[in-house]
């Protein structure tokens, strides 16, 4: 069997709507094009404690080749407790449960060069509290306490020497209107997407840049005796 290396994209909502038309996951899985099978694993509404464990159920050691791994959660441990204790988790908590997802990764022979933390994005406010309230509830978000927990993220991915990208402060640098990224006050629009797919890709480039075509490139396939090339050359170089 032809394997393809693994690229899988762990997370909450963000990441399982990262495969939606123009999303994030989407276009990084257009330029990873036979070089690397681009895995959804994203949970809508699930938090850090929700996703430490049921990460041994998604990724073990009978993945031998993966590529690289995105954990981003955040946004929903951000929540206020007194107005969504389901999904809310202890800042100090949320520390920790990225820590342990990072050890496990280690475990199963997912090295920290491979390991990618993304911070949750900003809340704006006004729009998801109109959000909440079509709901019938309370605002149950605020852009402090998510700030509260990129800075956490960060803290985790210099102690534990992953990557990080930190899209609550990339967002907002310089002052800039941070709405048009997004599609509620939470989740991410078109524009963050393309924000988002932006900033990291230069990120899994720098490690993925160097893999080879899957497959010959068809102009070097021997059109008189295909079977030698294509059954014993699996790579190539990518076309110019």
């Amino acid at each position: 069997m032809v394997s393809w290396p693994l690229v899988i994209l762990f997370g909450d909502s963000i990441t399982q709507f990262a495969f939606e038309t123009n999303a994030w996951g989407a276009s990084l899985a257009n330029k990873l094009v036979r070089k690397c099978d681009v895995v959804n694993r994203g949970l809508s509404g699930y938090n850090s404690r929700w996703a430490k464990i049921i990460l041994p159920k998604l990724i073990s050691k009978s993945f031998e080749n993966i590529a690289a791994v995105t954990i981003f959660f955040g946004a929903n441990d951000s929540s206020l407790k007194e107005e969504n204790p389901q999904q809310h988790v202890p800042l100090e908590e949320y520390a920790e449960n990225l820590r342990s997802m990072i050890q496990y990764l280690k475990s199963v022979n997912v090295t920290q060069g491979k390991i990618i933390l993304i911070s949750p994005p900003p809340i704006h406010e006004p729009s998801w509290e109109e959000h909440c309230h079509s709901k019938g509830y309370k605002l149950n978000r605020l852009n402090s306490a998510a700030g509260a927990y990129a800075k956490a993220c960060v803290q985790v991915a210099n102690e534990c020497g992953t990557d990080v990208l930190d899209l609550w402060t990339l967002m907002q640098e310089r002052g800039q209107d941070y709405t048009e990224y997004l599609s509620d006050g939470l989740h991410l629009s078109d524009k963050g997407n393309q924000f988002l797919e932006s900033n990291l890709w230069p990120i899994l480039e720098n490690k993925l840049g160097a893999l080879p075509f899957i497959l010959p490139y068809w102009n070097d396939v021997d059109f008189k005796n295909p079977e030698c090339c294509l059954l014993h050359n699996s790579t190539e170089k990518a076309e110019d």
